[in-house]
């Protein structure tokens, strides 16, 4: 991987649904406050969701000139969703913060990583 990604819109759309996200997250909307204690996810711990996002969209946006930054990104969004899927998973939480949320979030990083540093 020598090239830069291309194309580079879904990775920038990508980083602004991090960044929007994490913003949402500084103080959590009533949807993911519900969501992060559907899961079980310690109050205490609800701050690290920001910096994990915000990092996340740095990364991306970073990754447009340092492809390998942003295919790590990329696939460490996957392992995210996928705990945030095993989270719900194991919680019993099987409506729409599942199948909408968190799967959906899964299918999109995935398929950013394979579109645009992969092909």
């Amino acid at each position: 991987m020598t090239s830069l990604p291309d194309p580079q819109w879904p990775i920038i759309a990508l980083a602004v649904v991090q960044f929007v996200d994490a913003l949402m997250c500084l103080k959590p909307a009533a949807f993911i406050a519900e969501c992060f204690a559907g899961v079980g996810w310690p109050r205490r711990l609800w701050w690290l969701m920001s910096p994990i996002k915000f990092a996340a969209a740095a990364g991306l946006v970073a990754g447009l000139w340092i492809p390998y930054l942003g295919a790590v990104t990329c696939a460490a969004l996957v392992v995210y969703f996928l705990c945030a899927i095993a989270a719900h998973v194991r919680a019993r939480d099987f409506g729409r913060n599942l199948f909408l949320n968190a799967t959906g979030m899964l299918v999109v990083c995935v398929a950013v990583g394979v579109y645009c540093f992969l092909i």
